[in-house]
C-alpha cells in the first residue's frame, strides 16, 4: 500500500495535541470586529478541538 499524502490544506490549519488529540483555531475572526464584544474576541483568541465525529476524517486528512 502506498503512503497517504497529507492534505496540506489540513497541516495548515489543524495540529496535533500531545495525547493525540486535534487543535483548531476559531472561525468569525476575520473582519467585522468592531461590532463583537470585547469578551466575544477574547474568546476567539483561544484554540478548540475538533469535534469527536470529525475526528476520525481529519486524522486521515493529516496521514496519521
Amino acid at each position: 500500500m502506498p503512503k497517504i499524502k497529507t492534505r496540506k490544506s489540513a497541516s495548515k490549519r489543524f495540529s496535533k495535541t500531545a495525547k493525540g488529540k486535534i487543535k483548531r483555531n476559531k472561525a468569525y475572526r476575520n473582519h467585522f470586529m468592531t461590532k463583537k464584544s470585547k469578551k466575544q474576541k477574547n474568546n476567539l483568541r483561544k484554540g478548540g478541538l475538533i469535534a469527536h465525529a470529525d475526528e476520525k476524517r481529519v486524522k486521515k486528512m493529516l496521514g496519521s
